[in-house]
């Protein structure tokens, strides 16, 4: 997809930016920008995009994100009518200490991690737990301080190997403005509407396209098909009912926008490699 440059705010003198965001809802809003972004979300659920990856999202998840990757976050409804959401976020350049800083053979970890971070990487265990409270600690420290975290952090993160990979190995993206308000239009109706039947002419009217034409064009820019971004939102959904709800295998097929609960099982377990049972088990037993 063509998502949004954003141009990310920094303070003047500073080599780069950190903030907490306490806000109604996740950002909403298809972006990409030329700083490396590391997220830590305090608080908030919702669906994740990242270069071509879809999954939900939920509180206590440390991301991060290389340069120009494509990423999105869109919040629950809960989460807009209960708490708000809350998120560390701390972006900057890959030549943030000088051009000579990455060519430091102390530095050779750090490297690789930041070419690896093209795909987007997650990580989890206890490098989450060692992350959050320096990324805490750089909101309220002075500025060489924060220097010294970053580059704490940037090591933790390097030689951990409690790491998900996100977009696939050989996503890749022409970067422009072009067509983005047609690409944000199929996003936001797919994601309001995916409960509920959408036949390739409604989504085809959406982008005001031919059929013929929105499929070639969907599948040029998202290297999927339509059909498999609309079961990947559906599945990325019951995941979260399997974890956060009572509700019984059929009731969740069904509110997910499934109509059988065999297609349902089959679908589910070529994605997520797990029948909705076997995913349930194994992650309630992880809470």
């Amino acid at each position: 997809m063509k998502p949004h440059l954003l141009k990310v705010s920094s303070e003047p003198l500073l080599s780069f930016g950190i903030r907490r965001d306490i806000l109604p809802f996740f950002y909403k809003r298809w972006h990409y920008h030329p700083e490396l972004e590391l997220t830590y979300i305090i608080n908030g659920e919702g669906t994740q995009f990242v270069g071509d990856h879809i999954e939900s999202f939920m509180s206590g998840e440390l991301i991060f994100l290389g340069k120009n990757l494509p990423h999105l976050w869109r919040s629950n409804e809960n989460c807009i009518n209960n708490e708000p959401c809350e998120a560390i976020v701390i972006h900057f350049s890959e030549n943030f200490l000088g051009n000579e800083f990455l060519s430091l053979p102390e530095i050779k970890k750090i490297k690789e991690l930041i070419k690896h971070s093209e795909r987007g990487i997650k990580f989890k265990g206890i490098t989450k737990e060692k992350v959050l409270p320096l990324m805490e600690k750089m909101l309220v420290c002075d500025e060489f301080e924060r220097l010294i975290l970053i580059l704490q952090i940037l090591n933790i993160i390097s030689i951990s190997d409690e790491r998900i990979y996100l977009s696939s190995i050989d996503f890749n993206i022409q970067l422009n403005e072009t067509n983005t308000h047609r690409l944000d239009k199929i996003y936001n109706y797919t994601l309001e509407n995916f409960t509920k039947d959408i036949s390739l002419e409604d989504i085809s009217s959406i982008a005001n396209m031919s059929s013929p034409s929105f499929c070639r064009f969907f599948k040029l820019r998202t290297k999927k098909t339509y059909t498999q971004f609309l079961l990947e939102i559906r599945v990325g959904h019951a995941c979260k009912l399997l974890i956060d709800s009572e509700l019984s295998i059929s009731q969740i097929c069904y509110d997910s926008g499934f109509k059988c609960v065999s297609n349902f099982n089959r679908y589910f377990k070529k994605i997520k490699k797990l029948t909705p049972k076997e995913y349930q088990k194994l992650h309630l037993k992880l809470l």
